[in-house]
């Protein structure tokens, strides 16, 4: 017979913990039998002395295991997914979702909302007239069916274990542990039951994990922990010091979003929506350029035929923000810094992410730059324009903004894909 109390004070002094244990506890903890104050001690616990390669595989398998699991052998179709560890002006899910499913391949995509300086899948997508991010299991496994691709909210079924133990987290200054990051993202994503899971993870001032070799590390771990569960999977690991792309909020990213459908779009964006293609539909066992779909409208007929399937209007105008603010570039030069997390703050603080789950966000609230690193700029000239429909929320962003810009003689933007793990 196990107890919390003993298993607290095994991890806390150290020594391994035996996955009966680590199963006994979680499971506990789901059905109400273990407390919050208990389980908050054994995080810490975890967060202090870290976990073994095999306490990590048994801590991820109980949480997977903790609900339903998802099944799509019978679809006929490979199926592949793709998760980010967040970032700011990260849309790449919404191109590539319908990108990937053009070529045939089950794509369920269980995305979330945003919380703090990171934006949200789902808030994006429902600024699209109509469209409906709730489904139930049997809805996402027709649409995938009939469709190919679908971008919808995790069912409360799955992996309930890791929403309640990241809600204690979130409060409990336990989110940035490795082995507790790496369990909650692959007990979600295993859970999905894909064939093929590709991982974008981040790092730099607008990333969870800021530091490169802590994300390397928590890349490595999730490419074995879902290898070790049958997934062909694979990491890409990349730098997110500066926003993706030329626009950070809900509406506006959709907006840019059609434009890499389209054949176009900013250069960053594609090339990481072809990066990420390219390992989905390898691991999918086809070889193709994904390329060609973006360029002869393949992909943007998957997406409209995915969003009518949820119920949104693919040709219904976006909506417009009602106030508007434009910065200036401070002096002439070479823009050398335009800091992700800044931008990202001045965004949530326009109204377009929420303090706490549940909060409703804006639609059109978002920045739209107008030049990145690398980009000469003259004194006076436009640099980003802030969108709100809140008047008065404009001063409060500018406040992140006011750092985050840095003018040089010369500087030359690094690469975006740092390396990629499998």
């Amino acid at each position: 017979m196990f107890t919390a109390v003993d298993i607290i004070t095994t991890k806390r002094n150290g020594r391994p913990l035996t996955p009966e244990q680590l199963t006994w506890v979680v499971n506990a903890y789901t059905a109400g039998e273990v407390s919050d104050e208990q389980f908050s001690a054994l995080a810490m616990a975890i967060y202090f002395q870290g976990l073994t390669d095999e306490e990590l595989f048994a801590l991820t398998t109980a949480m997977l295991k903790s609900g339903v699991t998802l099944d799509f052998s019978d679809l006929g179709k490979p199926t592949a997914d793709k998760h980010s560890t967040g970032g700011v002006g990260d849309k790449i899910t919404l191109p590539l979702t319908p990108l990937v499913a053009s070529y045939g391949v089950a794509v369920p995509q269980l995305s979330g909302r945003g919380l703090g300086h990171t934006g949200g899948t789902l808030d994006k997508l429902e600024s699209i007239p109509g469209f409906t991010v709730d489904l139930t299991e049997t809805e996402i496994r027709d649409q995938l069916r009939s469709v190919g691709g679908v971008i919808c909210a995790a069912t409360a079924e799955l992996a309930p274990a890791d929403k309640k133990i990241y809600a204690l987290r979130d409060v409990t200054a336990t989110v940035d542990s490795m082995p507790l990051i790496a369990s909650s993202i692959m007990s979600k994503k295993l859970a999905e039951g894909t064939d093929t899971l590709v991982l974008d993870v981040k790092t730099g001032t607008g990333a969870f994990m800021q530091d490169e070799d802590a994300a390397r590390q928590l890349a490595e771990k999730m490419v074995w922990l879902g290898k070790e569960h049958g997934v062909a999977t694979t990491a890409v690991l990349t730098r997110m010091d500066t926003p993706l792309g030329y626009t950070v909020g809900n509406a506006i990213e959709v907006e840019e979003t059609l434009e890499v459908l389209a054949g176009g779009g900013p250069a960053d964006v594609v090339e990481l929506t072809l990066t990420l293609a390219q390992h989905m539909l390898a691991g999918a066992g086809i070889d193709a350029d994904p390329a060609e779909h973006l360029a002869n409208g393949k992909a943007m007929d998957a997406w409209r035929a995915m969003v009518t399937a949820q119920h949104g209007d693919p040709h219904a105008p976006l909506p417009i923000p009602p106030h508007e603010y434009t910065l200036v570039a401070p002096e002439s030069g070479v823009l050398a810094r335009l800091d992700a997390r800044a931008v990202g703050e001045a965004t949530w603080r326009l109204g377009a992410g929420r303090q706490v789950q549940g909060q409703s966000v804006q639609a059109t609230a978002g920045i739209r730059l107008h030049a990145k690193p690398g980009d000469r700029i003259t004194a006076g000239q436009a640099l980003m324009t802030l969108y709100t429909e809140t008047e008065d929320r404009i001063a409060a962003a500018q406040q992140p903004l006011e750092s985050a810009i840095e003018v040089a003689e010369t500087f030359t933007a690094p690469d975006l894909i740092i390396d990629v793990i499998d």
